[in-house]
């Protein structure tokens, strides 16, 4: 899924060491508030000191963000995860791939003005 909107809020980063593997984990979550007819905010996370470094969030920013949503049972009870993969920023520029200029037209050649053509004898340059 997508959304863009704001940040208003950056939450504490969390970190753990994970009791089934042993590894270390850090999370951060972040407030996006959507402006469409009504005003929505989402809570989602970023999952990961890599992605938390890659994608910079910091508040007031507009984003788009790419997320997933996955729901998780703990303890009889069930609970949203949204979870950015992907981070847009709007002010950046996509880079210019040298496919996507435009390449210059050669002009046609001028027809004589003297009225001269080819006769039907002579042979085509080409």
């Amino acid at each position: 899924m997508i959304l863009t909107g704001k940040i208003i809020a950056v939450l504490e980063a969390r970190k753990g060491v994970s009791s089934r593997t042993g590894n270390e984990w850090m999370i951060q979550e972040y407030v996006l508030e959507v402006t469409n007819t009504f005003v929505t905010r989402c809570l989602f996370s970023v999952f990961g000191e890599d992605r938390i470094k890659q994608f910079n969030i910091h508040e007031g920013e507009t984003l788009t963000i790419h997320f997933d949503i996955d729901a998780r049972e703990f303890n009889g009870r069930w609970y949203n995860d949204v979870r950015a993969y992907n981070v847009v920023r709007e002010n950046v520029q996509p880079p210019i791939v040298p496919n996507d200029i435009p390449k210059q037209v050669q002009p046609e050649p001028a027809l004589p003005q003297d009225g001269t053509f080819l006769n039907d004898d002579e042979e085509l340059p080409f």
